[in-house]
């Protein structure tokens, strides 16, 4: 599994402890993880989580990434904004459980963490902990276990209508504004990470076209 991080400009000041806590549990997994940043408050690339909504339904949709890690100051807007765009289900978990059951229940493909809104003392042990009970097992085996065959048959319909409620993501990429997609693929290191993971030769032709 292919897993990617992204932070938005109010918490960009956590991403090297957001990753190397995330990366202590991947690691421990098997799976791969692309840091997309932003990795610094001073980066001149300046990520609003309506971006990281954008940056994740990219990296999901050309399967570059498997499964999103985001966030905001309260994780509410970032969950929001990664809802908004086709293929992507994004849970909310300020701690471990609410992970567990999003992984087991929702069987989604990404995950919005508050970084601000009690953010304070074992912050990173808590982190820590939602990662390894997100991960814990694969996903959507049902909680409980005798909820298992309505829980995927909910999930089914779900992924059903988003297909009629959304709009394809080539539809997106084409109509939305083209500077905000530009400064949204500009980070420093996304080309160097996304165009070496992308699967979706259509996503990453047009990408490469918005970038010139």
């Amino acid at each position: 599994m292919r897993i990617a991080l992204i932070n938005e400009n109010s918490q960009a000041a956590k991403n090297e402890l957001i990753y190397n806590t995330l990366k202590s549990v991947t690691d421990e997994k098997g799976f791969e993880l692309d840091n997309y940043g932003m990795y610094s408050t001073e980066d001149e690339s300046q990520l609003t989580y309506v971006q990281n909504g954008l940056l994740a339904a990219i990296l999901l949709n050309s399967k570059a990434a498997d499964f999103v890690i985001t966030g905001c100051g309260t994780g509410v807007g970032a969950m929001l904004a990664l809802n908004s765009f086709p293929n992507v289900l994004c849970g909310f978990a300020s701690e471990p459980t609410d992970a567990y059951l999003f992984a087991q229940i929702n069987n989604g493909n990404a995950l919005s963490i508050p970084y601000a809104k009690g953010f304070g003392w074992g912050a990173e042990l808590n982190l820590k902990l939602i990662f390894e009970r997100l991960f814990a097992e694969e996903g959507g085996n049902g909680y409980p276990k005798e909820r298992v065959i309505p829980e995927q048959r909910n999930k089914k319909i779900l992924d059903e209508v988003k297909k009629v409620t959304h709009q394809d993501i080539m539809y997106v990429l084409k109509n939305i504004d083209q500077d905000f997609l530009k400064e949204t693929v500009s980070g420093a290191h996304f080309q160097e990470l996304f165009f070496k993971n992308c699967q979706v030769q259509e996503i990453a032709d047009y990408i490469k076209e918005v970038l010139k």
